[in-house]
């Protein structure tokens, strides 16, 4: 029942404002199609078998493979690997006897057909994702997947199921 309250919010508010804010009441900017917030949470990214079962990926696409234990993205047509370290570990085992609904999805802005869980359609918008003062030090029990933006290193930050990785400049 709280999915379907959550989805049916999302997709109002997006048909709405085309902004959508999770743990704040106020956005930090007008150019963000979702933003988060304060809490040391980050945003846990769908879990797919593998690769090839992502079907119509377009560029930007970002998934958590079961099959190596590695976050991707995918970029200029191909899967590019986000987590580095294969050690990564995921208890699948609850999803694993459901079926996905393959047209289930929630768009913020002018829907299209882009495949996805959660669409961004926003063209001169941005998601923020969570803020979170040293994540590898302040999430307890990170999902595997699990992406927050790290305030103090400013990077993207990562997990994989095992390791943070931190991507920036």
């Amino acid at each position: 029942m709280k999915k379907i309250v959550l989805i049916v919010s999302i997709t109002v508010s997006g048909l709405m404002y085309s902004q959508v804010a999770f743990g704040k009441t106020t956005l930090e900017s007008a150019s963000s199609s979702i933003e988060f917030g304060a809490a040391n949470r980050g945003m846990v990214l769908p879990w797919v078998t593998d690769v090839a079962s992502v079907q119509n990926a377009v560029n930007g696409t970002m998934i958590y493979d079961l099959s190596d234990k590695k976050v991707k993205v995918y970029k200029n047509s191909a899967w590019v690997d986000l987590s580095i370290d294969a050690t990564g570990v995921a208890d699948s085992s609850i999803q694993d006897a459901l079926n996905d609904n393959p047209i289930a999805k929630v768009a913020v802005g002018t829907p299209t057909t882009t495949s996805g869980i959660l669409v961004l359609e926003d063209s001169n918008k941005a998601m923020i994702l969570p803020k979170v003062v040293s994540p590898h030090l302040n999430i307890i029990s990170p999902a595997a997947g699990l992406m927050v933006y790290d305030t103090v290193k400013k990077q993207l930050a990562v997990y994989n199921g095992s390791v943070w990785t931190f991507w920036g400049e």
